[in-house]
């Protein structure tokens, strides 16, 4: 920590004014107390996810959420197709805060849904769910939605191909597409759709959709896109995990019309 450390290179004799003093070790010690808590909570989120101890013919990682045992299978030559970190953090919130953000009954889109993890979790905290990604990774997210959801759920999550910035007005119509939330976890990183995505994004969101998006920040790329995105919605930083790089955002459109 750059802030920890020069606070200790300044010796207390330059410190003449106590109270400077006494605001700048008060700061110390918050970043200590930060630093506890992030590892205190990212390490319960990574305990919701465990290995199966016997060997099967179809592998899986296991997962614990919403009160379900959820079993992923995952591709592991295709990066849409894997379990990252974000995923977890966004299923861990969906979980907890689910009186903040009660999913009951609401219309939910995953946006690059990958092995339907998210997807699956809201749906099985009630919500009506639609989980999107490319036509490749179809197969693999119907297979992980249908033996974790099949029975479990108030409602039956639904499956679409969803190319960002690709026939959105043919395949999500604005007259007929009404989101109360959009999940996202992962979706910005070194790929050449960054404003496609930002297209896909504004057009699924009316005023009243939220977006929840956990991201893990890798390289300048995706600073780039956060200021992008600040152009057309209002961010909120929700929660942050420094020892993952990832960050948990709730946004808005700007401009929307007063209640």
């Amino acid at each position: 920590m750059i802030f920890t450390v020069w606070v200790w290179l300044v010796s207390l004799s330059e410190i003449k004014n106590t109270a400077l003093f006494l605001v700048l070790f008060c700061s110390f010690l918050s970043e200590i107390r930060e630093g506890d808590d992030d590892r205190q909570v990212v390490a319960e989120i990574m305990a919701r996810s465990f290995i199966p101890t016997q060997i099967t013919t179809v592998s899986w990682e296991g997962f614990h959420f919403a009160g379900h045992e959820i079993r992923i299978t995952e591709a592991k030559d295709c990066y849409g197709a894997v379990v990252w970190p974000s995923a977890l953090v966004l299923c861990y919130f969906l979980e907890t805060h689910a009186k903040q953000y009660n999913m009951v009954d609401k219309n939910v889109i995953e946006i690059g849904a990958g092995t339907g993890l998210v997807s699956i979790v809201a749906s099985l905290l009630g919500a009506r769910v639609t989980a999107t990604d490319l036509p490749e990774l179809l197969g693999n997210l119907q297979y992980n939605i249908s033996r974790n959801t099949k029975m479990k759920c108030k409602h039956l999550p639904q499956v679409k191909e969803l190319s960002w910035g690709v026939a959105l007005d043919r395949d999500f119509p604005r007259s007929a597409t009404n989101f109360d939330y959009i999940l996202a976890a992962d979706v910005v990183y070194a790929h050449p759709f960054l404003e496609e995505l930002l297209l896909t994004f504004d057009h699924l969101c009316r005023e009243s959709t939220i977006i929840l998006w956990a991201m893990r920040f890798r390289l300048e790329k995706e600073n780039r896109f956060v200021d992008r995105f600040k152009e057309l919605f209002d961010l909120e930083e929700l929660s942050s995990f420094p020892s993952l790089n990832i960050k948990l955002y709730k946004a808005m459109k700007k401009n929307r019309r007063s209640a």
